[in-house]
């Protein structure tokens, strides 16, 4: 089962800035394939990893954080650790892609 967490407006402070863990986010779109293509694999690392949480942001809902992040493409993915980010990555990726982008963030 899925461990990821939707994120919107009024939860994004508790969920992600408030993190004891590092936390993925990534900006998405119902409409966007890449979106849709890598979503399973977030879905299979969210149950695999206790290190790192998961968060999806749908910006055809809630757009004002995409623009708070300067986020301008989707997929966006933005890695926070203890409120802050720590790396961004823009465009889908493989499994061993998203390894290496997560390698030294978390």
């Amino acid at each position: 089962m899925s461990r990821t967490i939707k994120v919107t407006q009024e939860n994004f402070e508790e969920v992600v800035l408030k993190s004891k863990v590092p936390v993925l986010v990534d900006f998405w779109a119902p409409w966007c394939g890449p979106c849709k293509m890598i979503a399973p694999m977030l879905d299979e690392m969210s149950t695999e990893r206790d290190d790192l949480v998961i968060a999806k942001i749908d910006i055809s809902e809630d757009d004002k954080l995409a623009q708070n992040y300067g986020v301008r493409a989707i997929p966006t993915f933005l890695v926070f650790k203890n409120g802050v980010v720590e790396g961004t990555k823009i465009g889908a990726m493989s499994r061993a892609q998203m390894k290496v982008f997560l390698s030294g963030k978390i």
